[in-house]
C-alpha cells in the first residue's frame, strides 16, 4: 500500500493534459514507428555501425579489465577473509565497502563527464568512467560471495596450519569463482550498454551514431544502429547464459569456459591493442604538463578556489537543488511505477511454463505465440539504455519530469520482466495440481496460488530496481528530463564547477539513502 502510494504521489507532479506532446508530437511517433519496419540498409551505414559497434566493444572490454582487477583486490579487502584479529577485520571491511559505495553511487556517464573535464576527449575518460562504477559494483558482489563461503573447509585448512593466503587461494576462491563468473559476465553484458551511452560526452560508438541520426531526424539510420545494439546485447546474453549452465552443471562435452576465458584474453589484448595502436591513445600521454594543469583547475573548480562565492556556501544555491532532488526522487518512483505495471501484465504470459500449460494446465495453441513476443518486448526494452530512449521519447514529449520517467521504465520493464518472469518458472508444481484437481480455475489458480507465492519476491526485484533507476534519474536529466541531471549538464557547459560539487553531495546522498531505505524494505519484505 505504502508502494502504490508513492506511486500515485509521484504522478500529480505531472500536468497532465493534451499540451505535454510537442506539437509535431503525433508525427514524430508516426515516423519512428514506420521507421521500425524501414531500418537503413546501405553498405555506408552498414560499415559505420559496424566500426561503431566494435568501438563500443572495445570500450567495455578495456573498462571491464580494469574493473574486475579493482574487484578482486578491494572485493577481498571488503570481505575480510584475509585477517585473523576482529577489530582489524571490522575497520577493513568498514573501510573498503565505503570505498566500494562511493565508486559505485555515481552513474558511468557522470564518471565520465568529470574525467573528459580533467583529461580531455581520450578513451581513457570512457574507459575509467566504466571501470570506477563497475568495480565498485563487482567489488562488493564478490565481497558478499566470499563471505557466504561455507566455513567448514576453511576451519580443516586453519587446522592443517594454512596461512589466510593458502586458504584464500585454495578455499575461498574455488569455492566461489562460479558465482563470481558468472555475474562478471552479467555485468559485462550491462558495461556494453554503459559504452554506449559515452557518446553524450562525445566519445564515439553506437550511440555516438544513434544521437547523430535521431539529431538530423533520420529515424531509419538510428534504428539501423540500435539493432546492431541488440544483436550485441543478445550475443553477449547468449554466451553469458551458455558459461553459467555451464558452469553450473559441468555436463558440456568440451570446457566451455576454458574456452570462453581463452576468447576474452584474446578480445581483451586486441582491445587494448586497437586503443594504443588505432585510437593512439598513450597511457603516459596523461600525464602531460597540459592535462596536469586542466586537471588541477578542474579540481580547485570543484574546491571553490578562485570562486567569489562557491555554489556550496550559497543558500539559494541549496534551496534550488533541493528542489531538484525532490523532482529526481518523483521521477524515479514514477519511472518504477510504469515498469512494474508493465511486468505484472506481461509476466505471466511471458513464463514458459505458462505458454506449455505445465502451470496453469491449460495449454493453448496461441501460448507460444505471446510468450515469444513477450519476450522480445524484454529483450528489446532492456538492450536500448536509458538515455537512448529518453533521446527518442524527448521528440515526441516536451522535456520535464515525464519524459525521464517513461525513458526510465522501458528499460526496466525489460529487466524486471526477465526476472520476475524467471520466478514464475522456478515454481513448485504440487500446489497448483492440489487446486487444479479440486476444481479451481486458470484465473483462481493464478490469483489463489501463482501471484501470493510469486509476490515476496516480485517486491525485492521491483525494490533493488528502485534504488539503481535512482542512480540513472542524473543521466535522463542531460537530454531535458529534469531533476539533477538538467542542472549538472547545464553547470558542466557553464564551467560551474562548485555547484557540480553541490550537485554531486545531494546525489551521493540521495543514492545512500535509496540504498538504506531499498535495502531495509528488502528485509523486511523477506
Amino acid at each position: 500500500m505504502v508502494l502504490i502510494s508513492a506511486f500515485i504521489w509521484s504522478l500529480f507532479s505531472v500536468s497532465w493534459g493534451s499540451d505535454l506532446i510537442h506539437s509535431g508530437g503525433k508525427n514524430a511517433i508516426a515516423q519512428i514507428i514506420r521507421s521500425l519496419f524501414n531500418p537503413d540498409l546501405s553498405e555506408y551505414v552498414i560499415k559505420s555501425a559496424l566500426i561503431a559497434a566494435w568501438r563500443t566493444l572495445v570500450y567495455a572490454i578495456a573498462g571491464m579489465t580494469l574493473a574486475i582487477i579493482i574487484a578482486f583486490i578491494l572485493g577481498i579487502l571488503a570481505s575480510g577473509v584475509l585477517s585473523n584479529n576482529r577489530v582489524i577485520l571490522y575497520i577493513s571491511k568498514g573501510i573498503f565497502r565505503g570505498i566500494l559505495g562511493l565508486m559505485r553511487a555515481i552513474h558511468e556517464l557522470v564518471w565520465a563527464w568529470l574525467f573528459v573535464a580533467a583529461i580531455g576527449l581520450t578513451p581513457y575518460a570512457a574507459i575509467f568512467a566504466i571501470a570506477i562504477p563497475y568495480g565498485g559494483i563487482l567489488g562488493r558482489i564478490f565481497a558478499d560471495i566470499l563471505n557466504d563461503v561455507p566455513h567448514e573447509p576453511i576451519e580443516a585448512l586453519k587446522s592443517s596450519g594454512a596461512s589466510r593466503l593458502q586458504i584464500l587461494f585454495y578455499t575461498y576462491l574455488p569455492i566461489a569463482k562460479t558465482d563470481m563468473i558468472s555475474y562478471t559476465m552479467y555485468r559485462f553484458e550491462c558495461a556494453v550498454r554503459s559504452s554506449t551511452i559515452m557518446s553524450f560526452v562525445g566519445l564515439g560508438g553506437l550511440g555516438f551514431q544513434i544521437q547523430l541520426a535521431l539529431q538530423d531526424l533520420n529515424y531509419s539510420q538510428a534504428w539501423t544502429y540500435m539493432f546492431f545494439l541488440l544483436v550485441l546485447i543478445v550475443l553477449i546474453d547468449f554466451w553469458s547464459s551458455l558459461i553459467r549452465k555451464d558452469l553450473v552443471e559441468g555436463k558440456s562435452k568440451l570446457d566451455f569456459v576454458k574456452l570462453s576465458l581463452i576468447l576474452l584474453s584474446l578480445l581483451i589484448a586486441i582491445s587494448w591493442l586497437y586503443i594504443y595502436v588505432v585510437e593512439k591513445a598513450d597511457f603516459i600521454s596523461l600525464f602531460s604538463e597540459k592535462n596536469a594543469f586542466y586537471a588541477k583547475k578542474f579540481i580547485k573548480g570543484m574546491i571553490g578556489i578562485g570562486e567569489e562565492s562557491p555554489a556550496f556556501l550559497n543558500m539559494e544555491s541549496w534551496i534550488n537543488i533541493m528542489k531538484l532532488t525532490y523532482e529526481t526522487v518523483q521521477m524515479s518512483i514514477m519511472a518504477i511505477g510504469f515498469s512494474t505495471i508493465g511486468m505484472i501484465l506481461t509476466v505471466i504470459p511471458a513464463s514458459r511454463n505458462v505458454a506449455n500449460g505445465t502451470l496453469t494446465l491449460n495449454k493453448r495453441w496461441y501460448s507460444w505465440i505471446i510468450f515469444w513476443i513477450c519476450r522480445f518486448l524484454y529483450l528489446f526494452s532492456r538492450a536500448v539504455p536509458e538515455l537512448v530512449w529518453a533521446m527518442i521519447i524527448i521528440f515526441i514529449l516536451k522535456p520535464g519530469i515525464l519524459p525521464g520517467a517513461i525513458a526510465l521504465a522501458l528499460h526496466n520493464f525489460g529487466i524486471l520482466g526477465k526476472l520476475c518472469s524467471e520466478v514464475v518458472e522456478d515454481l513448485d508444481l504440487r500446489p497448483i495440481r492440489n487446486l487444479s484437481s479440486s476444481g479451481a480455475g486458470t484465473g483462481q489458480i493464478l490469483v489463489y496460488s501463482v501471484i501470493p507465492t510469486v509476490m515476496q519476491k516480485f517486491l525485492t526485484f521491483i525494490l533493488y530496481r528502485w534504488e539503481v533507476i535512482i542512480r540513472t534519474t542524473i543521466v535522463v536529466g542531460f537530454i531535458g528530463a529534469g531533476g539533477l541531471g538538467m542542472e549538472f549538464k547545464l553547470a558542466m557547459s557553464y564551467f560551474k564547477y562548485s555547484e557540480i560539487t553541490l550537485i554531486l553531495i545531494f546525489y551521493m546522498i540521495l543514492v545512500i539513502f535509496a540504498d538504506l531505505l531499498s535495502e531495509g524494505s528488502r528485509k523486511l519484505v523477506e
